[in-house]
Protein backbone atom coordinates (compact mmCIF):
# COMPACT_ATOMS: atom_id res chain seq x y z
CA UNK A 1 0.00 0.00 0.00
CA UNK A 2 1.41 3.44 -0.66
CA UNK A 3 -0.67 6.34 1.06
CA UNK A 4 0.18 9.71 -0.88
CA UNK A 5 0.91 12.82 0.83
CA UNK A 6 -2.79 13.92 2.02
CA UNK A 7 -3.27 10.60 3.56
CA UNK A 8 -0.51 11.75 6.04
CA UNK A 9 -2.97 14.65 7.22
CA UNK A 10 -6.38 12.69 6.48
CA UNK A 11 -6.03 8.99 7.00
CA UNK A 12 -3.12 7.99 8.43
CA UNK A 13 -4.03 8.27 12.22
CA UNK A 14 -7.21 5.63 11.30
CA UNK A 15 -5.96 3.79 8.26
CA UNK A 16 -3.29 1.68 9.34
CA UNK A 17 -4.31 0.77 12.93
CA UNK A 18 -7.89 0.00 10.75
CA UNK A 19 -6.28 -2.82 8.88
CA UNK A 20 -4.37 -3.95 11.95
CA UNK A 21 -6.91 -4.49 13.89
CA UNK A 22 -8.27 -7.06 11.51
CA UNK A 23 -5.12 -9.19 12.10
CA UNK A 24 -3.20 -8.10 9.36
CA UNK A 25 0.47 -7.94 10.27
CA UNK A 26 2.68 -5.17 9.15
CA UNK A 27 5.85 -6.37 8.02
CA UNK A 28 7.14 -2.81 6.31
CA UNK A 29 6.87 0.74 6.23
CA UNK A 30 8.62 3.48 5.70
CA UNK A 31 8.11 7.20 4.89
CA UNK A 32 9.89 8.46 1.42
CA UNK A 33 10.25 10.92 -0.81
CA UNK A 34 10.11 9.26 -4.71
CA UNK A 35 10.82 10.56 -7.78
CA UNK A 36 9.85 10.63 -10.59
CA UNK A 37 11.01 8.06 -12.34
CA UNK A 38 10.51 6.02 -8.93
CA UNK A 39 6.59 6.75 -9.58
CA UNK A 40 6.84 6.03 -13.01
CA UNK A 41 8.01 2.76 -12.04
CA UNK A 42 5.44 2.05 -10.08
CA UNK A 43 2.82 3.34 -11.90
CA UNK A 44 4.25 1.77 -15.38
CA UNK A 45 0.89 -0.06 -16.52
CA UNK A 46 -1.10 3.79 -16.82
CA UNK A 47 1.75 5.43 -17.98
CA UNK A 48 -0.34 5.78 -21.38
CA UNK A 49 -3.27 7.10 -19.75
CA UNK A 50 -3.71 11.09 -19.92
CA UNK A 51 -3.78 11.15 -16.37
CA UNK A 52 -0.42 9.81 -15.94
CA UNK A 53 1.00 13.35 -15.51
CA UNK A 54 -0.17 14.56 -13.31
CA UNK A 55 -0.46 11.60 -11.39
CA UNK A 56 3.18 11.33 -11.16
CA UNK A 57 3.38 15.29 -10.24
CA UNK A 58 0.73 14.91 -7.32
CA UNK A 59 2.74 11.61 -5.96
CA UNK A 60 5.83 13.18 -6.10
CA UNK A 61 4.85 16.88 -4.34
CA UNK A 62 5.59 15.27 -0.96
CA UNK A 63 6.20 12.25 1.27
CA UNK A 64 4.37 8.83 0.88
CA UNK A 65 4.39 6.27 3.74
CA UNK A 66 4.73 2.81 2.08
CA UNK A 67 3.33 -0.71 3.78
CA UNK A 68 3.67 -4.36 3.08
CA UNK A 69 0.80 -5.94 5.28
CA UNK A 70 1.01 -9.61 5.57
CA UNK A 71 -2.32 -12.27 6.22
CA UNK A 72 -4.68 -14.77 4.64
CA UNK A 73 -6.08 -13.06 1.77
CA UNK A 74 -4.30 -9.83 2.65
CA UNK A 75 -4.40 -8.41 -1.35
CA UNK A 76 -8.27 -9.44 -1.94
CA UNK A 77 -9.44 -8.07 1.21
CA UNK A 78 -6.82 -5.22 1.61
CA UNK A 79 -8.76 -3.67 -1.19
CA UNK A 80 -11.89 -4.36 0.20
CA UNK A 81 -10.98 -1.75 3.05
CA UNK A 82 -9.43 0.70 0.46
CA UNK A 83 -12.44 0.79 -1.05
CA UNK A 84 -13.22 1.68 -4.89
CA UNK A 85 -10.90 3.79 -6.72
CA UNK A 86 -13.24 6.42 -7.58
CA UNK A 87 -14.49 7.94 -4.28
CA UNK A 88 -18.08 8.10 -5.28
CA UNK A 89 -18.08 4.13 -5.14
CA UNK A 90 -16.49 3.76 -2.19
CA UNK A 91 -18.71 2.19 0.41
CA UNK A 92 -18.70 4.57 3.62
CA UNK A 93 -16.42 2.65 6.30
CA UNK A 94 -13.95 2.47 3.52
CA UNK A 95 -10.79 4.29 3.34
CA UNK A 96 -11.47 6.05 0.36
CA UNK A 97 -15.60 6.10 1.44
CA UNK A 98 -14.66 8.11 4.79
CA UNK A 99 -11.67 10.48 3.28
CA UNK A 100 -11.96 10.84 -0.11
CA UNK A 101 -13.89 13.12 -2.54
CA UNK A 102 -11.92 13.08 -6.07
CA UNK A 103 -10.53 10.25 -8.00
CA UNK A 104 -7.31 12.11 -8.17
CA UNK A 105 -6.44 12.13 -4.97
CA UNK A 106 -7.88 9.25 -3.77
CA UNK A 107 -5.27 8.66 -0.66
CA UNK A 108 -3.81 4.99 -1.65
CA UNK A 109 -2.81 3.05 -3.75
CA UNK A 110 -3.41 -1.15 -3.00
CA UNK A 111 -2.07 -3.77 -5.30
CA UNK A 112 -4.23 -5.53 -7.34
CA UNK A 113 -2.86 -8.89 -7.52
CA UNK A 114 -0.45 -10.88 -5.50
CA UNK A 115 1.96 -10.63 -8.35
CA UNK A 116 1.78 -7.24 -8.47
CA UNK A 117 2.65 -6.87 -4.88
CA UNK A 118 5.53 -9.04 -4.98
CA UNK A 119 6.65 -6.70 -7.74
CA UNK A 120 5.75 -3.50 -6.09
CA UNK A 121 7.18 -4.62 -2.61
CA UNK A 122 10.91 -5.24 -4.77
CA UNK A 123 10.68 -1.48 -6.25
CA UNK A 124 9.48 0.43 -2.43
CA UNK A 125 11.97 -2.45 -0.15
CA UNK A 126 15.12 -3.68 -1.83
CA UNK A 127 15.85 -3.83 1.55
CA UNK A 128 13.47 -6.50 2.39
CA UNK A 129 10.73 -6.53 4.87
CA UNK A 130 10.75 -7.82 8.43
CA UNK A 131 10.20 -11.73 8.86
CA UNK A 132 8.70 -12.04 12.34
CA UNK A 133 5.83 -14.35 14.54
CA UNK A 134 2.78 -12.25 15.93
CA UNK A 135 1.61 -13.80 19.15
CA UNK A 136 -1.48 -12.87 18.22
CA UNK A 137 -1.41 -15.71 14.88
CA UNK A 138 -2.96 -18.35 17.55
CA UNK A 139 -5.86 -16.33 17.95
CA UNK A 140 -6.66 -15.18 14.12
CA UNK A 141 -5.77 -18.04 12.66
CA UNK A 142 -7.43 -21.62 12.58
Amino acid sequence: MVSSEDSLVKSSPVSRPRIQMTGYKLVAMKLTAPGAEHMEKHYVDLKDKKFFPGLIAYMTSGPVVCMVWEGKNVVKEGRKMLGATMPSESAMGTIRGDFCIEVGRNICHGSDSVESANAEIALWFPEGISEWESCANAWIYE
